[in-house]
């Protein structure tokens, strides 16, 4: 809320002559009343026609000013509102950014993108259209009070006899659609969720046959929400008869009293007229307040979701006075690190020691803490135990965007963005030349089939790479990690879609590539066994180093990975030396 409250001080000026236009909107409307009882009164019950023709040029001044101020009113509160919600988004986007990898673990994207999007326009609505009107009755009640006081005070109190009741039925609704509102929220995040990650596998779901599952997944989730907007229409529909009620009460009172009082001659027709219009602006604000409630209990739910993001501080951020590395090598050593992931042990006293130019291979079946360990190397997570050294400076103590400036990744799971090739691979590097990128390019077997497309390396790819193989995916993103020219360069399984003539390709190009220390993670033999050192992790530990040679040798976990992968070939082999 101070957030907010802030962002709205920064637009106090527009705000205040949107105000100013709201109130001499206001004013202007006083008038109309008054006009309408002197014309009854003077006009057709006394026949004063001269004053007909200043009444109407009074009331046409009226209706222009109205309009003209009307107009400022409702531009002024627009752009001011629209202004903070931009704002708003741009925080909170950016705080979002600036969050670490534990952040998106615990959030998923259908969450934080009703927070960006519905949460901010209940909100918008809420300090623009719902601000304003809410001042605007306020004003109205108020004015509209001491008219109707100096005009006859009797009438006036027996008007306003219903109006405590009124409010305590707007009060009660206010809660009670306070409460479904943020279920209302919370459900809403649920089905985009659902929605947007059914709509992003489609092709899974089509590929598996289970349209029909996830079509009953999604009415599921749908038939809650429903359920939950059903039990806000209920309370909408238990309250509002009521409002309607009173309010419609009051008039009969005004009507009933009122042509007492006319035809006691305590007052006027044209004064009863004039009373009843100005009756009606205590009325209408009663009856807005429904909807008022509604929007107002619905920025305040918003407001709670937005504030718990920006309540998130990212786990991984630098120290107090983070070292700068003058000259950076790519130096990277474990010493006797442990890791925990949701208080489960994911890596268990693990020592590497990887010189800068060297390539360190990683090896193991699923979940034995192969992408956990290089997660570790750019800071992602923090170790459990031990430290992490980067040039000899322990990850914990340098500045986050020049350790991660100089660690490259190509990630397990590919991600292209919705654009042109081009943009994709010079991603995250700034001022690149062509002669660099069409190197990358070349290294990464990118080039190859990008050359045979119309539109070359301007083709823009669809949502997350789709139109493009597995294989052309990898590439790019190989591509997009070796046009940076980082200290250290990870690959994450980078080749398993590629076939093993191109992936012998890029590893003969990456051997003459030098300048950067190299990560492999690969459950394949060929896209390892040229590393300097290989390393075989088993439940979060390494039970086997060295080189391809020597792991052989030692005929252990990699030796039968290797007979496995190489049946064919290790059995032609016995069968001559036999």
């Amino acid at each position: 809320m101070r957030r907010l409250l802030t962002l709205l001080k920064k637009q106090w000026l527009t705000y205040a002559i949107a105000l100013i236009a709201l109130l001499a909107s206001i004013v202007l409307d006083m008038y109309n009343p008054y006009f309408v009882g002197e014309i009854i009164d003077r006009v057709i019950t006394n026949g004063e026609m001269d004053y007909l023709r200043t009444a109407l040029v009074a009331l046409v001044i009226i209706c222009v000013g109205r309009a003209v101020f009307g107009y400022i009113k409702e531009y002024g509160f627009d752009i001011s509102s629209s202004r903070v919600i931009v704002n708003l988004r741009r925080d909170m986007f950016d705080h979002i950014q600036k969050q670490s990898f534990s952040f998106f673990d615990e959030n998923n994207t259908g969450e934080l993108m009703s927070r960006i999007k519905e949460d901010t326009e209940n909100i918008m609505n809420a300090i623009c259209y719902g601000a304003m009107l809410f001042l605007e009755q306020i004003v109205y009640f108020v004015i509209a009070s001491v008219i109707l006081f100096k005009t006859n005070w009797k009438l006036t109190l027996i008007s306003l006899i219903t109006m405590p009741v009124i409010e305590y039925v707007v009060f009660k609704l206010e809660k009670k659609v306070g409460i479904t509102y943020g279920k209302i929220s919370d459900q809403r995040a649920v089905l985009n969720t659902t929605a947007e990650q059914n709509i992003s596998g489609v092709r899974v779901v089509k590929a598996f046959g289970r349209e029909k599952y996830e079509i009953q997944k999604f009415l599921k989730q749908n038939e809650e929400n429903y359920s939950i907007n059903m039990e806000q229409a209920g309370a909408m529909a238990k309250y509002n008869p009521p409002i309607e009620f009173l309010s419609n009460l009051v008039l009969v009172l005004v009507v009933t009293f009122g042509g007492y009082y006319v035809i006691g001659e305590e007052m006027t027709l044209g004064t009863l007229v004039a009373f009843s219009n100005y009756i009606f602006m205590l009325i209408w604000p009663m009856r807005m307040m429904g909807w008022l409630t509604n929007v107002l209990a619905q920025c305040f739910a918003s407001i709670k979701k937005v504030e718990k993001v920006f309540d998130e501080e990212p786990t991984i951020k630098n120290c107090q006075n983070p070292l700068v590395l003058d000259e950076v090598k790519g130096h990277v050593e474990f010493r006797n690190v442990s890791f925990e992931f949701d208080s489960v042990p994911v890596l268990k006293d693990v020592s590497i020691d990887a010189k800068p130019g060297s390539t360190v291979a990683v090896m193991g079946i699923t979940g034995a803490g192969k992408s956990s360990l290089i997660n570790l190397i750019g800071r992602y997570y923090d170790c459990s135990e031990g430290s992490v050294l980067f040039d000899g400076i322990d990850v914990k103590e340098m500045d986050l965007l020049q350790l991660r400036k100089n660690v490259s990744s190509v990630m397990q799971e590919t991600f292209l963005f919705s654009d042109t090739i081009e943009e994709n691979i010079r991603f995250g590097t700034d001022g690149t030349s062509d002669e660099d990128f069409m190197a990358a390019c070349r290294d990464s077997m990118v080039d190859e089939f990008v050359s045979e497309l119309p539109g070359g390396y301007q083709t823009v790819i669809g949502e997350r790479g789709l139109g493009l193989s597995g294989g052309q995916k990898q590439r790019i993103s190989i591509a997009r990690a070796l046009v940076r020219k980082a200290a250290v360069l990870i690959m994450d399984d980078s080749t398993s879609a590629l076939d093993m003539e191109t992936e012998y390709a890029i590893q003969k190009a990456m051997e003459r590539r030098k300048g950067h220390t190299c990560f492999i993670i690969a459950h394949r033999v060929s896209a390892v066994k040229n590393a300097d050192e290989i390393l075989y992790f088993e439940d979060g530990r390494i039970v086997e180093r060295g080189n391809h040679q020597e792991l052989l040798k030692l005929r252990g976990r990699y030796y039968d990975t290797y007979c496995e992968q190489y049946r064919d070939y290790v059995e032609a082999l016995e069968k001559e030396v036999i």
